[in-house]
């Protein structure tokens, strides 16, 4: 088998920066792409992650510059800042951390933890329009 014949069976996926603006939206749009019937929604990174185990496809992310601005920096120190509040179940110490690295300069956005946890799944490509 070829690779040209490999990348046929490949599903075409859209997620449109368009439909949501922060995190629970972007999750409804994934919840609806992937899991439509499946009775359930994605809610969690975590969540995320586990359903793109077993996907074969070729993501495009349109208005991926709209999604970087719209989960950058502002709202991911709000993640970070809930999750704290919120004590257990969360590592409270480990997401502090993680705060004070984003503040510094040095730690990920929500938008990278995404891109991150997309690209770290080998049957799918990631194109950012």
């Amino acid at each position: 088998m070829n690779l040209k014949s490999l990348n046929n069976n490949k599903k075409m996926t859209v997620i449109n920066g368009s439909h949501f603006s922060n995190l629970e939206g972007f999750y409804e749009e994934i919840s609806e792409l992937f899991i439509k019937d499946e009775g359930w929604k994605v809610g969690t990174l975590d969540g995320f992650d586990d359903i793109l185990y077993g996907v074969n496809s070729d993501i495009t992310w349109k208005n991926s510059q709209k999604s970087k601005e719209d989960l950058g920096f502002d709202l991911t120190k709000e993640f970070y800042e809930n999750k704290i509040r919120q004590g257990k179940p969360f590592n409270v110490e480990l997401i502090q951390q993680k705060l004070n690295d984003l503040i510094e300069g040095n730690g990920q956005n929500l938008f990278e933890i995404l891109i991150e946890i997309i690209e770290s799944h080998k049957n799918i490509t990631l194109i950012l329009d």
